[in-house]
């Protein structure tokens, strides 16, 4: 297996991702995917020192080109996004087949025209429609800061935003 974890975390790639996670999820390295991070020396760089793993920051071209790369390496890679609709993009528009069927969401900071889910857990009705989108292409889709602070799954929520 090449993905052992998938995770939208706004913050991408922190100490939390990288040890908690990686306790439950064995991992060699991490994939964060995103546009403006990975044309940004500076955050490409911050992210790469974070986690003391093998890092890599890609837009989302970039990881659509080197995908099947990821799926053939021996090593476990985190596949992370900051937001629910670059992972949509990744697992539904691109379709990615990571093998993983769960998706972890992570922090979403509260921001104007979200709706509070939980601690630090808030998406906008866009964001909602990816994650309407990831659940319909056969996706378990988890609330979890932590593992041990899960709040349920997308299952719980979707009707808040419309979905039945």
């Amino acid at each position: 297996m090449a993905v052992s974890f998938i995770r939208v975390d706004d913050r991408m790639i922190h100490g939390q991702t990288c040890t908690r996670w990686a306790l439950e999820y064995p991992c060699d390295g991490l994939i964060a995917v995103n546009n403006a991070a990975a044309k940004n020396p500076v955050l490409k760089s911050a992210y790469k020192s974070a986690s003391g793993k093998k890092t890599f920051v890609w837009g989302l071209d970039e990881f659509k080109e080197k995908s099947g790369k990821v799926l053939a390496s021996k090593d476990n890679y985190f596949l992370i996004t900051k937001n629910p609709l670059d992972m949509e993009k990744i697992l539904v528009e691109q379709g990615f087949e990571p093998g993983v069927k769960t998706v972890i969401i992570g922090p979403c900071n509260d921001r104007p025209g979200t709706t509070k889910l939980g601690n630090n857990q808030s998406i906008t009705q866009e964001e909602a429609q990816a994650l309407e989108n990831i659940m319909q292409a056969g996706y378990e889709v988890e609330f979890a800061l932590l593992k041990e602070e899960a709040i349920g799954n997308w299952k719980k929520f979707r009707g808040q935003f419309g979905f039945n």
